[in-house]
């Protein structure tokens, strides 16, 4: 537990609660979207601790490309 009291999770636990993959999580730390993750050292790695509380209200994202992306085009013509 942090200093604050607030129950820490680690990937796997929030995934789980979430529905999602442990890549996403593990992508959405990096990015920080939860506000408090940090992460903790041992001897056998690395590890994040993310707080219970930033995952209120926390929203997934739309899968597929973001708004206003441009399409990849293949680099081929269209033939008639």
């Amino acid at each position: 537990m942090s200093k604050k009291g607030a129950k820490m999770l680690n990937v796997h636990q929030v995934a789980e609660r979430l529905g999602v993959l442990v890549s996403s999580v593990r992508v959405w730390v990096w990015k920080g979207r939860f506000p408090g993750a940090r992460k903790e050292s041992t001897p056998l790695g690395d590890y994040w601790e993310i707080p219970e509380t930033a995952l209120e209200g926390f929203e997934l994202g739309k899968p597929g490309p973001k708004p206003g992306a441009k399409k990849a085009t293949s680099g081929k013509a269209k033939s008639k």
